[in-house]
């Protein structure tokens, strides 16, 4: 069974078609790199995909739940347990610490931290920076944050909106190889929209999408 299963998607936005006839299956462990054009829709899908933003029409299955049928409060409980989510705009709330943001998602789920975040922290070799401020860090030292905050809680899926656009070779090489390890190790699905030909190297598929649908590469 897919982790992911989405049927006819589609999206406009008034006469403009963004896509339509998106069919899209994840498995447990698999990485799939989404390319496109800049415009193409890439962030938009991903968005729909979690829930985030109401696709015009067609089915989407997350974890066995039927997302487009499930009302705010189930939809936001859901995303809570088996999304992680990457924006390419990382959302760290600013009042908080380095720790405290990779913290959230386990706040949210009522669960205690037992190293987790110490953990996710040294991962993205981050681990001296815990008691900064957002406000405090590069723009790579954020997206390193984004991401520890995305699979903190060991999401079933990964959704991920340019994960290795603000880091240097080294550093994006790492942050693949962790989202590899951690989509593995957890029986996840990683979806990540990418520019990167490094990265869409290191998935195991690659799909491109554009206005009729994803279509393999």
């Amino acid at each position: 069974m897919s982790l992911l299963r989405a049927r006819g998607l589609a999206k406009s936005y008034g006469e403009v078609a963004v896509f339509s006839g998106v069919d899209l299956d994840l498995q447990p462990g698999e990485i799939v790199a989404l390319l496109g054009e800049s415009g193409s829709g890439k962030s938009t899908l991903l968005n729909c995909l979690a829930g985030l933003d109401e696709a015009d029409a067609g089915e989407i299955a997350l974890d066995g739940a039927d997302l487009r049928a499930l009302d705010d409060d189930a939809r936001s409980a859901l995303r809570r347990r088996s999304l992680g989510f990457v924006f390419q705009a990382f959302h760290l709330l600013p009042h908080l610490s380095v720790a405290d943001n990779v913290a959230l998602p386990l706040r949210l789920l009522g669960q205690r931290d037992e190293g987790h975040v110490a953990a996710m922290l040294a991962a993205v070799n981050l681990q001296d920076l815990a008691a900064r401020m957002p406000r405090q860090l590069s723009g790579g030292q954020l997206q390193r944050v984004a991401i520890a905050r995305a699979l903190v809680h060991r999401p079933r899926l990964v959704l991920a909106d340019e994960p290795t656009g603000n880091l240097d070779p080294r550093h994006a090489g790492e942050v693949l190889e962790l989202l590899r390890r951690c989509t593995r190790e957890a029986g996840a699905a990683c979806l990540l929209v990418t520019h990167s030909e490094a990265a869409a190297q290191a998935a195991d598929r690659r799909l491109r999408l554009d206005e009729t649908g994803l279509h393999a590469v």
